[in-house]
């Protein structure tokens, strides 16, 4: 039974609330930077959450309105409630939904919020004739704490590429994070030890594009609560080590069309790509450079992008290597078809890097545009006389670049909007003035006692 304008689905989160002794609901969202924000209210609102919605002062979230126009209202989505994991007791649990923002003054979703931004690109798709199904796979670090609580570099581990224990001293970690995340829904594929020392990647199963927005975020939160309970912190930031690998969000895509089918494969194609396919590709590598500054919206995100470890910074693709910006991987059915964008990593926006990659795709099927041949051989070992030759450009070298290219993008604006663009574009200049100016340790070690 249903209660009042209650929806089945709705009924059985209810239900379930009380089934598990749910006390406590953390109503979810993300501010345009991408930093988890929730509202916490008893359990018993969870009724009125779900036909009224939940208001909340918005003045105070980065970037989302001005004092005067502060009263938002979030209406959670049944489908994303979980029991969290690490918050069970005997007597009692506290659970989670993620929300959509509404505007209050005008009753309609709010613009500004870049869950809205990922669903306006998922509708165009969806005018288009296709459904946008993504898979990320996020790479996060594992560091001790000191004695009061803070996070070191110290990784406790010299684990390397699918090491195992005695190494691998975080697979005891990794396994609670993956029954954490199992409890939560989702389908774990795999985990392994990365690369570096003391770096981690759990991968998912491919799901349509809202579901793996929303899924990146509740991840990053797991992923930390866990670590926290064996006393490490767990960090997504991009390049925390200098001098070893960082840390990447690989991201795979394919279109599906309304009856069921691959719209990236073509069994006749040298690659199994189809025409759409090869559009999509090309548009990625058209709005590149906009793209870079939300898939890699951090000063660190550069300290990534460079030669010689193993991150793409030339715009091309390839079906042979990982040098290139977007690969095409193997696929052992058409069903599996798809190409993966190597640059995101994992301290973007997933809802904007995902928007941003989708119009710039969905571009490029729009107008047709050629993809260029895939380049086989690894690019790092190309002087620039040779990638002039091919024709291969670089993606920006630092976050003031990225965020000029993205200015200069009418797609990728028009893709987060006349709220987030600005928005996205003011914090990121600023964070890049805030960097310029500042005095790093390093520039203290090599110039305070020489001059």
């Amino acid at each position: 039974m249903t209660s009042g304008n209650i929806s089945d689905t709705e009924q059985a989160v209810l239900d379930e609330i009380e089934e598990k002794d749910v006390d406590f609901l953390r109503l979810q969202f993300t501010d345009i930077l991408g930093t988890v924000k929730n509202v916490s209210v008893p359990a018993r609102q969870a009724e009125k959450a779900f036909a009224e919605g939940i208001y909340f002062d918005g003045s105070s979230i980065e970037g989302f309105v001005r004092i005067q126009e502060s009263d938002m209202r979030l209406v959670p989505d049944p489908e994303t409630f979980a029991v969290l994991p690490w918050r069970q007791k005997e007597d009692s649990a506290a659970g989670r939904m993620i929300c959509d923002v509404y505007d209050t003054s005008t009753g309609e979703p709010f613009e500004g919020d870049p869950r809205r931004v990922l669903k306006n690109a998922i509708d165009r798709a969806e005018e288009m004739g296709y459904d946008v199904n993504a898979a990320p796979e996020p790479e996060f670090f594992l560091f001790e704490e000191d004695e009061d609580g803070y996070a070191t570099t110290e990784t406790g581990d010299h684990g390397g590429y699918f090491d195992v224990a005695p190494k691998d001293l975080a697979s005891d970690v990794r396994r609670d994070i993956i029954y954490g995340l199992e409890e939560m829904g989702f389908e774990i594929e795999a985990s392994h030890h990365e690369v570096a020392r003391g770096q981690h990647e759990i991968n998912f199963e491919y799901d349509d594009a809202l579901s793996t927005a929303d899924n990146v975020a509740t991840f990053r939160t797991v992923v930390r609560a866990i670590a926290a309970q064996h006393d490490l912190h767990a960090t997504f930031m991009p390049k925390p080590i200098p001098k070893i690998n960082g840390s990447g969000m690989h991201t795979h895509l394919s279109l599906f069309t309304e009856d069921g089918e691959n719209a990236f494969h073509d069994e006749d194609d040298e690659f199994n790509l189809s025409d759409t396919a090869h559009s999509f590709l090309a548009g990625i590598l058209e709005h590149a450079p906009a793209i870079t500054a939300v898939a890699d919206p951090t000063v660190n995100s550069y300290k990534r992008l460079v030669p010689g470890y193993e991150a793409p910074v030339y715009v091309a693709w390839s079906d042979r290597n990982r040098s290139a910006l977007i690969r095409k991987p193997a696929a052992r059915v058409p069903a599996a078809s798809r190409i993966e964008a190597r640059f995101p990593d994992p301290s973007c926006n997933p809802y904007l890097a995902l928007a941003a990659l989708i119009h710039a795709g969905l571009d490029g099927i729009e107008k047709d545009l050629e993809c260029p041949d895939p380049v086989r051989e690894n690019i790092y070992e190309f002087d620039e006389e040779k990638r002039e030759e091919y024709g291969i450009e670089t993606l920006p070298s630092n976050l003031g670049e990225a965020v000029d290219a993205l200015e200069e993008d009418e797609v990728i604006l028009e893709a987060l909007g006349e709220h987030v663009g600005p928005k996205f574009i003011e914090a990121k200049s600023q964070e890049f003035e805030d960097y310029l100016v500042d005095v790093s340790q390093w520039e203290l070690d090599r110039y305070l006692e020489t001059f």
